[in-house]
């Protein structure tokens, strides 16, 4: 049995680099296989105002996400997602299943639940999780002081429960010690070269200063179901 069975289902299925299994069959939806953190070559013809699933990694949903900003159709069109890693960030965050078959009834049968859009001050955007490992440098969360010195690491992702926009973990200490946590609407840093990892890519070149910010429109994702 198809999982959009006995359904008035319409959208596109983007099937991003080469999936480990097949998704179950997605009658009524078009699909399309795209190359692994698709581009605008791939993408933007393929994009209208229906909902969208992509089924593949956090940093493909990335790229999907990107391309809908660059061409003004964030607020119009429904994100469903089906993750193909089981380690998904946004799928812990937003509590979506990883079984691929169960992922993809969840896109087609439920409801759109608007969650923050976080973006960055090089023209990407994150919506799962971004990090960097051991730093040394200064950084505020709005206008609270996050990081005067050195850290272990910092972690930032969209606020699941609701607030400013964005969370920031900052782990100073050593082992086991717990990491201090930040909520608003803007991380900035600046810090001693390095490279931050954006829902699981590293940056391709070392930086001095970064800024993740919420975005004023947020992500339509289809997560509740009806």
């Amino acid at each position: 049995m198809s999982v959009t069975e006995g359904r008035d289902v319409r959208g596109q299925v983007l099937v991003c680099g080469s999936p480990g299994q097949a998704l179950p069959d997605v009658d009524g939806l078009s699909v399309h296989h795209v190359g692994e953190r698709p581009g605008k070559a791939e993408l933007d013809a393929l994009l209208d105002d229906g909902p969208l699933i992509v089924a593949g990694t956090d940093a493909d949903l990335a790229a999907v996400v990107v391309r809908l900003l660059r061409k003004e159709k964030l607020a119009a069109t429904p994100v469903g997602f089906v993750p193909l890693d089981p380690a998904s960030e946004v799928a812990a965050l937003w509590g979506l299943p990883i079984d691929p078959a169960r992922a993809l009834g969840v896109a087609t049968r439920g409801e759109v639940d608007p969650v923050p859009l976080i973006r960055d001050d090089s023209g990407g955007v994150l919506v799962g999780r971004g990090t960097f490992g051991a730093i040394r440098g200064v950084a505020y969360c709005d206008d609270e002081l996050a990081l005067r010195g050195t850290a272990r690491s910092i972690e930032v992702s969209p606020d699941p429960e609701g607030g400013a926009g964005l969370v920031v973990r900052v782990l100073k200490g050593l082992v086991f010690k717990r990491p201090v946590t930040f909520g608003g609407r803007a991380f900035q840093l600046g810090c001693v070269p390095t490279r931050p990892t954006c829902d699981g890519v590293p940056y391709p070149r070392a930086i001095t200063r970064w800024t993740w910010y919420r975005h004023t429109e947020d992500l339509r994702l289809i997560r509740g179901l009806g």
